[in-house]
């Protein structure tokens, strides 16, 4: 019988004493009743027993458990009676050591079912427990005290003919024993007590109330043990449900398996959207499935029988199906039927699970390889978990859901993290007034006063000039495939509608050459559609020869936009490359920035990327601000913008169409308040002295040089626009450390034309040195540039 020997030498504050004393005076009880039916048999019995004092007077050697085995036998046939003995599983045991010596006849086969190398060991029970839980018993015994330290003790037995493991949770008999205090027993006051109940964790504090061995315990224990491995099975369910991890399906695989005592038992799950009730075609949103694999949509009409469709999506009911061979015949072997005979399944269990706010439904698989082993009656055991299943995937579902408007949050209304604590704080404000029914709750506006704002673009120069390029390209392409069609019918069929259609598509092409104007292009492409195409369709259904002209045209368009796409996409495509360089390089940059000193970000693509940045005390919960994050801010803004130069001018090697960007950043001294616009959920300068600086940003990229027609924003060049000198001297310091570091060349100093509604502006402009083998490892980290400018 498999016995733990890892607690025969324990530390305990007991000395254990195997003792069979209390029972034996039960049967001096019945030799001094004459009456009791037992009276006779226990005569007998006691006077066999005066032959072995031992067993009521006590003994510590456990080897003797074996040499007194038959009369031990007979001192606890009372308690193992002969006809229960094949239902209860129960056994004799010294606790605390869990030394036994007596098994009814079922605890006998459970172990023998075990194997050879099972421990019979109760789960988790370290020394240390073992320690508190024999001090708790001594107090309760001893003392007189109530103390609560009662946790449930389980065993987990293998079952080998089944491949599970079965759980038992233990009963103790404690009415077979006594706890003695030997004299080196020190006397627990009730100031020790109150020590003892505020120090669980200090094991220390217990053994010098409780000094080792102090304390005699004689006698024995019974332990009834009772399987509670459906129980157990629905804990571990609802635990592995919270937890969710990677390892769901494989935990809750193990833990079906225990429950259908079925060990090679499959499981799967897929997540489906709503139904659509027209197709009956439904999206996939998630699967571990036993029946899909890379599929992200179903017909169900068409991969499943009637039936299922009508139980599951329908009805929403479970479903059995016992032996998959004879649904196969049934349902004329469809695509449900194959999948599951590919996997080896036999009979299966398909259980539907409604999201509690009904957006989602989940269909859980258990399957067996054998027919007959998953039925309609073992279906109904499932009763009792199916509500653990309904929360989780109610969960789920909601975390998913959180997911998805986390998502939109990032992507299409984000809000910095930086600036987050205060969209939490008004919230937080606006639940409160709901929650104490305040008449008219207000959302409170979030604004920001004495921030420093930061501005800078990287704008690709003549954009619409080469886009208006790329599309003339492109229409004069499409405008001469026409009239090479028209030629060709016109030779083949002189008629004259040809020639008129010739003129006026050649008229189309001689002013697109000249230039487009607004709504050209939209004008020739309407001509094409009413006037030429009809004629194309004619042609191509009557002429062989024409017809593979025309082909030819139609494979020159765009399957989507109709037209010649050729320039254009060249075009944008290089945009793309550009755009999407130069916004993921200040977004990775900028995550190192927020380290330096916590500050409002946003970034917009344009053509190029331009963003607008704020610092200051006001946009920080428990930072203290000072300028000097601002002068940092500064420097690595322009750190970061010759860096992005670099970025656009290696792109240039991937573009089909060269592209360059011109630099702008504009310095503004004072500070001033941003305000959170709801409507369209972004930051705007707020009061009307702060409107001036907004006009500025708008404005300053098409300025020109004071009495000059040339652009102060140029390629090869970043131009930094000011109005008060101070800014002026606190640039030239870092644009003569990065010409130093050979990062820019000269420095020319500008004054601007005045714009509308805004003069005397001033700007340095100075020229970028292009490393053609530039990367994000060889540019200085905010730590390094703070580090060279102290």
């Amino acid at each position: 019988m498999g016995q733990n020997s890892e607690h025969h030498n324990l530390n305990l504050p007991l000395q254990l004493v195997i003792s069979f004393d209390q029972v034996i005076s039960f049967y001096d009880k019945y030799v001094e009743d004459e009456n009791h039916p037992y009276h006779k048999s226990a005569i007998e019995i006691t006077e066999y027993l005066e032959n072995y004092p031992e067993l009521r007077e006590g003994f510590t050697d456990l080897t003797k458990l074996e040499k007194y085995k038959e009369q031990i036998d007979l001192v606890l046939e009372g308690l193992f009676p002969e006809i229960l003995t094949d239902n209860e599983i129960k056994v004799a045991t010294i606790p605390f050591s869990f030394q036994s010596f007596k098994y009814s006849n079922r605890l006998k086969n459970i172990l023998k079912n075990a194997g050879d190398d099972y421990d019979f060991t109760a789960r988790n029970l370290s020394e240390r427990e073992l320690y508190l839980h024999a001090c708790v018993m001594i107090l309760n015994v001893c003392y007189g005290y109530t103390i609560d330290l009662k946790r449930p003790f389980y065993f987990d037995i293998p079952d080998k003919k089944l491949g599970v493991t079965k759980h038992y949770r233990v009963a103790f008999n404690g009415d077979f024993c006594q706890v003695i205090p030997t004299e080196d027993a020190p006397k627990i006051t009730e100031e020790d007590v109150r020590l003892l109940l505020d120090n669980y964790d200090n094991i220390e504090v217990w053994k010098q109330k409780f000094p080792l061995n102090s304390y005699i315990f004689k006698g024995f224990g019974i332990m009834n043990l009772f399987d509670v491995t459906f129980d157990e099975t629905l804990s571990s369910i609802r635990e592995n449900l919270l937890r969710s991890d990677d390892n769901l399906v494989a935990s809750l695989r193990k833990n079906l398996s225990e429950f259908f005592n079925i060990k090679d038992l499959k499981l799967g799950y897929s997540v489906f959207g709503a139904l659509d009730k027209n197709t009956f075609k439904s999206h996939i949103k998630r699967s571990e499935s036993l029946l899909f694999k890379d599929e992200h949509e179903v017909a169900c009409t068409e991969f499943f029988c009637h039936g299922i469709v009508e139980h599951i999506f329908k009805k929403n009911e479970e479903i059995a199906i016992s032996n998959i061979e004879n649904y196969g015949k049934l349902s004329g072997e469809n695509g449900f039927y194959n999948r599951l005979k590919a996997q080896g399944i036999q009979s299966i269990i398909l259980i539907p699970i409604v999201a509690s706010k009904g957006r989602d439904l989940a269909v859980l698989e258990i399957a067996s390889p054998r027919a007959y082993e998953l039925n309609s009656v073992n279906q109904q055991k499932l009763q009792d978990i199916i509500p653990v299943f309904e929360t989780a995937v109610s969960r789920a579902s909601e975390d998913f859901q959180n997911t998805l408007e986390a998502t939109i949050q990032e992507q299409y209304t984000s809000i910095h993290p930086a600036v987050k604590w205060r969209f939490y704080s008004a919230a937080e404000n606006y639940q409160y007034q709901l929650a104490e029914n305040v008449e008219n709750p207000q959302i409170e506006d979030i604004v920001f006063e004495q921030v420093y704002p930061l501005f800078g673009q990287s704008d690709i120069k003549g954009s619409s000039l080469a886009r208006n390029e790329a599309i003339k390209e492109d229409l004069t392409t499409q405008l001469e495939l026409a009239i090479k069609v028209l030629e060709a019918a016109l030779k083949q069929h002189k008629l004259p509608i040809y020639e008129e259609l010739i003129f006026r598509v050649a008229t189309y092409l001689s002013e697109t050459q000249e230039g487009l104007k607004a709504g050209d292009e939209l004008g020739i492409l309407q001509f094409l559609k009413k006037d030429i195409y009809p004629v194309f369709n004619h042609l191509k259904a009557t002429d062989p020869k024409l017809a593979l002209l025309i082909t030819e045209y139609i494979n020159s368009l765009d399957a989507n936009l109709k037209v010649v796409y050729d320039k254009r996409k060249a075009y944008e495509d290089s945009v793309a490359i550009l755009n999407t360089q130069l916004a993921a390089y200040i977004d990775k940059k900028q995550e190192e920035a927020q380290a330096m000193f916590p500050h409002y970000f946003e970034r917009y693509k344009t053509d190029g990327v331009e963003y607008n940045m704020y610092i200051g005390q006001s946009l920080v919960k428990d930072q203290n601000f000072h300028k000097l994050y601002l002068y940092n801010l500064r420097l690595w803004q322009l750190q970061n913008m010759y860096e992005m130069e670099q970025v656009a001018h290696n792109a240039r090697k991937l573009m089909e169409h060269d592209l360059q960007v011109a630099s702008l950043i504009l310095v503004h001294s004072n500070p001033l308040a941003i305000k959170f616009r709801m409507d369209e959920k972004q930051f705007d300068v707020d009061g009307a002295y702060n409107i001036r600086y907004e006009i500025i940003k708008k404005r300053i990229d098409k300025a020109h040089i004071k009495n000059t027609t040339e652009r102060l924003t140029i390629p090869g060049k970043i131009a930094i626009v000011y109005s008060q000198d101070k800014d002026a001297r606190e640039y030239i310091k870092y644009i003569k450390y990065m010409q130093a570091k050979n990062y820019f060349g000269k420095l020319e100093k500008l004054e601007l034309e005045d714009l509308q509604g805004v003069s005397g502006l001033r700007a340095l402009r100075v020229e970028v040195i292009y490393q053609d083998d530039f990367s994000e490892k060889s540019s200085l980290t905010i730590d390094e540039l703070m580090e060279e400018f102290k």
